[in-house]
């Protein structure tokens, strides 16, 4: 997008998003329900939760691919070149489909752990604002590193395997993801460091 445009979609994106969260808290019977099978194929059950995981994860694997291609090879002809041509509408579209598929999880894990629904709604209503508050800064910070652009689209490709995989029942512990991500983002800081300090 413009970069006149980016802030004003970041924090429209985030507020319709907080929205979209305070809907699936307000919605808890349904969300337990979307852990119901509804089919069965290879010998394993799958819920709506199961075929959103996997909806969600085959879009992050897409986006992260195809962001990492054109950004390898430049923005000629490459899926990049469509970056220009993005509308402002599908890029606040996008930002709430990813923080539902993000926040699905969580709901349905807050659900079970919270017993009060007001202490869900201020958890997430603290955590959109820390988002509003963060993400130009963010989001610039990636823009003037190219290496911590690449990283960032990595950590979506590493994001989106997670929820392919736990979409297929093979659940692989969030404590290893968490640890793979912080060393790469350890690295990066120290390929930083270095290269300032040759600067």
């Amino acid at each position: 997008m413009p970069e006149e445009q980016q802030a004003k979609a970041q924090r429209i994106g985030i507020a319709l998003a907080l929205l979209s969260r305070l809907a699936l808290l307000a919605s808890i019977a349904w969300i337990i329900g979307l852990t119901q099978p509804i089919f069965s194929a290879f010998g394993q059950a799958f819920s709506w939760r199961d075929v959103i995981l996997l909806m969600g994860g085959l879009f992050l694997i897409y986006k992260a691919t195809a962001e990492i291609n054109s950004h390898s090879e430049g923005d000629e002809g490459g899926p990049g070149k469509s970056l220009k041509e993005v509308t402002f509408t599908s890029v606040i579209i996008q930002i709430m489909l990813l923080d539902i598929i993000f926040s699905l999880d969580s709901v349905i894990t807050a659900v079970g752990m919270a017993d009060h629904l007001w202490v869900m709604v201020v958890a997430v209503i603290v955590a959109s604002i820390v988002m509003l508050l963060a993400a130009r800064s963010i989001s610039s910070f990636i823009e003037r590193h190219p290496g911590v652009k690449m990283l960032a689209f990595s950590f979506l490709l590493l994001i989106g395997l997670a929820l392919l995989a736990d979409g297929l029942h093979f659940h692989i512990p969030k404590g290893y993801i968490y640890a793979a991500m912080g060393f790469a983002a350890f690295v990066e800081g120290l390929n930083l460091v270095t290269r300032r300090k040759k600067n």
